[in-house]
């Protein structure tokens, strides 16, 4: 049995949920180790993602937790047996690992949706607006550490899921470099918004409602929709959000930011507008 040294969030969230499980049924890690005729440790390391578990296995423990969602142990499933190396390993080791584990939830994401209040997207932003964003960072990052932050950003740019980005004036206005950084930026967007796997909408200053639009985050949809994910900021680094029932709450909230905000339309001339005055 070989420990994963650092599992990642896709293969934590595969523990986390088989825990879940477990807990519905009332039975104990004891209970779990016995079904399978392993150790208590053992179901502890798999509920963790520091072991792997194998499709039999995972469907042994679905069965024995009385779960009869198919659509989701076949998910689950395929979250346990796969072995994909995507782009990002190349940075393993050369970058915090929450830029892998972002750079992983995409990659098997059905959608992102994405609410900002201060920045434009990661995904829309130019090569210049990222640079400007990773020169703020505190402590000062040195210039490979900068190198590979605006590499990694710009090779996230190249997935084509469904992807909604709604954004608040106040980051189209923010000039995190100067006028003409601003300008290309916005000109970006533009085009960006032409694509047909994205959608863009901006919530102008002067809308009602600003609250229901008061904090940035980044929803990205699972196999199926138990297996969703909200990112938020937090001071130290990210926090991935996985409950049935916050999920829930970020779902809603996700679509009464979309109701506040302009048309896909109205928002490209509004971000035209914009770009005039620069």
């Amino acid at each position: 049995m070989v420990l994963r040294r650092e599992p990642t969030a896709r293969q934590m969230r595969l523990g986390i949920e088989l825990r879940r499980l477990r807990e519905a049924a009332g039975l104990t890690a004891v209970d779990a180790a016995a079904l399978l005729g392993a150790g208590r440790v053992q179901i502890s390391h798999i509920e963790s993602g520091i072991v792997g578990v194998s499709e039999e296995r995972v469907r042994r423990l679905a069965s024995h937790y009385a779960c009869t969602d198919e659509e989701f142990i076949d998910a689950l499933v395929a979250m346990a047996t796969d072995r994909t190396r995507g782009w990002w390993e190349e940075y393993r080791g050369l970058l915090p690992s929450s830029f892998l584990d972002l750079s992983e939830l995409e990659h098997h994401a059905r959608f992102q949706h994405h609410v900002t209040i201060l920045y434009v997207p990661g995904l829309l932003q130019t090569e210049d607006y990222a640079r400007a964003v990773f020169s703020s960072r505190l402590p000062e990052l040195t210039s490979d550490e900068l190198e590979l932050r605006v590499q990694h950003r710009l090779a996230r740019q190249r997935s084509a899921i469904p992807y909604e980005a709604v954004i608040h004036e106040a980051a189209l206005r923010i000039k995190v470099s100067n006028r003409a950084v601003s300008r290309a930026q916005l000109t970006r967007l533009l085009q960006s918004s032409e694509a047909d796997h994205i959608t863009l909408r901006v919530i102008p200053f002067d809308v009602d409602d600003f609250a229901k639009a008061s904090s940035t985050m980044t929803y990205l949809g699972g196999a199926v929709p138990k297996l969703d994910t909200v990112l938020r900021d937090a001071p130290h680094g990210s926090l991935l959000i996985d409950s049935e029932a916050q999920l829930s709450t970020y779902r809603t909230r996700f679509r009464m930011v979309e109701a506040s905000s302009l048309e896909p339309a109205q928002s490209r001339e509004f971000i035209h507008k914009l770009a005039k005055e620069l």
